[in-house]
């Protein structure tokens, strides 16, 4: 553990932080500089999608800030870096190692956070009871950051769905300030975002979401 680490080390403390806007970043030039930038505006989730190409000082420099933050950082898609670097949890989709088995990610894992994708009743049904800690739901609207995203659910599909599960909920999916206060109404612990967040003011961008989310109440 780095010694500027926080003091939410347990499963439950960092489970607690689960809601509100969870951001999702990409591999890309300045990633680094625009997590400052959004943990310095107030958001305590960020994940690390490094779908082109991972990067080891990328992650370990997202995790020193995160530290610094006492903000979740959490992998996408690979568990075993995941503990290796440190981070609070690892979120898996249909296809990704553990995905099918998070039972065995569980007892790597031990008190990180892991997280599911599931855009359907039949894979929410099949994570009740697997030990993980949320539920990533969607995609709720049309996007273009994530080519197989599927059919939109709507609002209507997110409702749904989330109400098959006690577990907290992330909705994903094309969500942004036009829309967020809708996605928040439908009863959901985070709203994930993505593009929402790719502006040349990216403080300000995710002040704008935070006032949104907490004036949705």
């Amino acid at each position: 553990m780095a010694t500027d680490a926080p003091s939410r080390v347990t499963r439950a403390q960092r489970a607690a932080l689960l809601f509100g806007i969870y951001a999702i970043l990409n591999e890309e030039a300045g990633v680094v500089g625009r997590a400052e930038a959004i943990l310095e505006a107030g958001i305590r989730i960020i994940q690390y999608r490094p779908k082109s190409a991972f990067r080891s000082e990328t992650l370990r420099r997202l995790r020193s800030l995160t530290y610094r933050r006492d903000a979740l950082l959490i992998l996408n898609d690979d568990w075993r870096r995941a503990v290796e670097f440190d981070c609070d949890g690892v979120h898996l989709g249909p296809g990704d190692d553990g995905f099918d088995e998070p039972q065995a990610v569980r007892a790597a894992a031990k008190g990180r956070l892991i997280g599911l994708s599931c855009g359907t009743a039949a894979e929410i049904a099949a994570a009740a009871g697997s030990d993980v800690d949320y539920l990533g739901i969607g995609s709720v609207f049309a996007t273009s950051s994530k080519t197989d995203a599927g059919t939109p659910i709507g609002l209507a599909g997110l409702r749904g769905l989330a109400a098959q599960t006690s577990l907290p909920v992330a909705a994903i999916g094309g969500i942004g300030p036009e829309n967020l206060a809708e996605v928040r109404g439908t009863g959901v612990a985070m709203a994930a975002v993505i593009s929402a967040l790719w502006a040349p003011d990216v403080r300000e961008a995710a002040r704008r979401l935070l006032r949104t989310w907490a004036g949705a109440q």
